[in-house]
């Protein structure tokens, strides 16, 4: 709501967080105010404490290098001013939240890309999978490393996004190196985050919240990957192999199971007595709905996952989750299949996904 305040007191003064204090340093912030109610903006310095005029809002000493921090201190005085004049001529309602968000970029009139995906994420929970939403957390967490890191900043409005900054996020992700056990974004990670994000701003577009889409001249760049499988041998050599401890056995059969009927972890937890119905053919089949999708997927039990539905059904664990196979999280699911593919002799990376592969081509093709 727009209000014009014609009495408005306004002051700038700048002040230190010796709380916040690295090695004897600590960041200067602008405090702006504005009748009694005041907020404070960084404005990416620091000083020593016992060089600060803490009265005065500057620095003591008049050495040449702290000439130039005064001096830089009053450059962003007359930018604050000037933003406040702009909120009195522009009769907007007149605060110092108002006054630092034009400071930052950020004007109360529009929306921003960090809210943009706060919003998307909202409406989305009840529409998206958590396995797909929990993604697009991952890319806005990407890009609140791009905003801090190479922008400075901790936001910025939609109104500021055009092809040069989605180039520069782009050049981001491929370069940046994880602190933690994590591999780097390989080209079709990188794609996949920016993919996200031209959904999230094309919502904007739809929503009018932005005029133009600044990914209209950009083309997604995705490289065709040739998806591993198990051949006949690999898969045979895996069915057949004693495996002695319990729970590699287990996954084992369920590994072995994926691969004879293409259904994804979700979609094996989750099945129970009721999807397995007789088929025009009078055979049993698998009547499901893919987790992720919600379409409809009927499946023919091939003999070898009919034993295995047969082999875990009366599972004291599945009977009291009324499904076919007792539950194991896909974590831990596919860190036994690294196990279970050294015993086997097997060197290629053994994930459940590669399960799904595997049916479509060594036993379907």
């Amino acid at each position: 709501m727009k209000r014009k305040t014609l009495t408005a007191t306004f002051g700038v003064h700048f002040v230190i967080r010796k709380e916040k204090a690295k090695n004897g340093n600590a960041p200067i912030f602008a405090r702006i105010s504005v009748n009694r109610q005041r907020c404070e903006v960084s404005v990416k310095k620091s000083i020593t404490v016992r060089d600060w005029d803490s009265r005065k809002g500057r620095v003591k000493s008049w050495k040449d290098e702290y000439k130039n921090l005064n001096s830089f201190l009053e450059q962003v005085r007359t930018i604050l001013v000037e933003h406040y004049q702009d909120l009195v001529v522009e009769n907007e309602e007149i605060t110092p939240t108002a006054v630092k968000n034009r400071f930052l970029g950020l004007d109360d009139s529009g929306y921003s890309l960090l809210e943009l995906f706060d919003y998307h994420n909202d409406q989305m929970q009840k529409v998206l999978k958590w396995g797909t939403l929990k993604n697009y957390f991952t890319t806005k967490k990407y890009m609140v490393l791009y905003l801090e890191a190479h922008l400075k900043r901790k936001d910025i409005p939609l109104t500021l996004l055009n092809y040069k900054f989605i180039s520069e996020f782009e050049n981001f992700l491929r370069n940046y190196q994880p602190l933690d056990h994590h591999k780097p974004l390989g080209n079709n990670g990188v794609m996949k985050h920016l993919e996200r994000l031209r959904k999230v701003i094309t919502l904007a577009v739809k929503m009018e919240w932005i005029n133009k889409n600044p990914f209209a001249s950009y083309r997604l760049k995705f490289k065709k990957v040739n998806r591993e499988c198990l051949t006949g041998e690999e898969l045979h050599k895996l069915e057949n192999k004693n495996i002695e401890i319990q729970r590699l056995r287990y996954v084992r059969d369920l590994f072995v199971f994926s691969c004879y009927t293409g259904l994804t972890y979700g979609d094996v937890m989750r099945l129970s007595p009721t999807n397995l119905q007789c088929g025009i053919d009078g055979e049993l089949w698998i009547f499901t709905h893919r987790e992720k999708t919600d379409n409809p997927v009927p499946v023919p039990l091939l003999p070898k996952a009919k034993a295995t539905i047969k082999k875990y059904r009366e599972h004291p664990k599945s009977f009291s989750r009324g499904t076919i196979f007792p539950l194991i999280s896909n974590q831990n699911l596919n860190a036994y299949l690294k196990e279970i593919a050294d015993i086997c002799g097997i060197k290629k990376h053994l994930t459940f996904h590669l399960a799904r592969h595997t049916f479509a081509t060594t036993i379907t093709f």
